[in-house]
Order: structure tokens, then sequence, then C-alpha cells
């Protein structure tokens, strides 16, 4: 009989246990049911790389002003899905090796960047501002000629050049290139 007892206690505590249990799983269940139901998460656009991109430029056509010349850098989606741009360019000048000029352009000031997708097909901006290597003392400026840009989309690490002849500073010390994000 003793041991009879002692299952007896054994299967009424099992049994409150479980109770136990379903209970405070019942409390979520209704505590998310009362919540409304949950938007899903939308769907994230793998970063375009730069192997599916063309960037390619209007060479100047946005004209200038007070010693710049503006270019529209263009970003045109040729990878077959849709992928995202966030963020801004990396930019520099060349020669015809290749090899940089000067400094790499500068992010312009207060702009916040923001994903762009793009669909297959679609393109996406950023401007670059390009300085007059006019508006420095030669001696702080060195000017040559530039044969084009290396541009880098914003999160990727491989680069496409662009051919662009343009005057620019040789010494990295002077600023002449700035660069908006990509819209």
């Amino acid at each position: 009989m003793n041991e009879s007892r002692f299952s007896s206690k054994r299967l009424i505590l099992a049994a409150l246990a479980g109770a136990a249990v379903l209970a405070a799983t019942m409390a979520v269940a209704s505590a998310s049911l009362a919540a409304g139901p949950q938007p899903l998460a939308a769907p994230v656009n793998p970063p375009c790389k730069t192997s599916g991109l063309v960037i390619w430029s209007n060479n100047g056509a946005g004209g200038g002003t007070a010693g710049s010349v503006f270019y529209m850098l263009r970003f045109s989606n040729l990878s077959g899905h849709i992928c995202t741009l966030m963020g801004f360019p990396k930019v520099t000048a060349v020669n015809l090796a290749g090899k940089r000029i000067g400094s790499a352009a500068q992010h312009e000031v207060g702009q916040k960047p923001k994903p762009k997708k793009l669909a297959n097909g679609a393109t996406a901006t950023a401007p670059l501002r390009v300085v007059d290597p006019g508006n420095f003392s030669p001696s702080a400026c060195h000017e040559v000629m530039a044969a084009g840009l290396r541009v880098t989309p914003p999160g990727q690490s491989h680069s496409k050049l662009i051919p662009i002849p343009f005057a620019t500073c040789s010494l990295g010390s002077q600023k002449t290139l700035s660069v908006g994000v990509v819209r």
C-alpha cells in the first residue's frame, strides 16, 4: 500500500507540472494573438556586386560652376536579378596604367545613405565633383591629366575603370574629388 501511495504522489506531481507548462504556453500564445498578426519581414535583396554592374558616366555633361566640373556616375544593374546599392562609392583618379593619382574622393557632407533597390536593367546614380586644379597653386597641386576614374560600388572590394580624361592634382594633399551617395 505504501508503494501505491508513493506512485500516486508521483502521478499527481507529474500532472501538476504538465498543467503548469500548459498554462504558461497558453499565456504566451494568447499574448501574441492579442498583439495581432505580425508583419512578414521584407525580403532582403542582395548587394549589387561589381561584376553585375556597368559603371559609366555622362562625361561632364552636368556642367561646372565655380571652378568645378560635375559628373554623374551611373550604376546599371545587368546581373539578371534585383540587387541593392547603399552608400558612397569609392572613387579615385587614375593614369593610363590604372595607378591612382592624388587623393581618393571625399564624401559629400550631410548626405545619408539609403538603400537603392535596382531591378535588372535599372540604373542608380551618384554625383561626382571634380575641382579644377587651377584653384590651387602649382607647387601645392602638380597638375596632371588623369586618364579616368577607378570606381568601387558601395560595399564592394572590386572596382571598374571609367575612361574620362580630366586635369587634376597629383599631390594627395589637395582634395579635388568629392562624391555623393548612390540614389
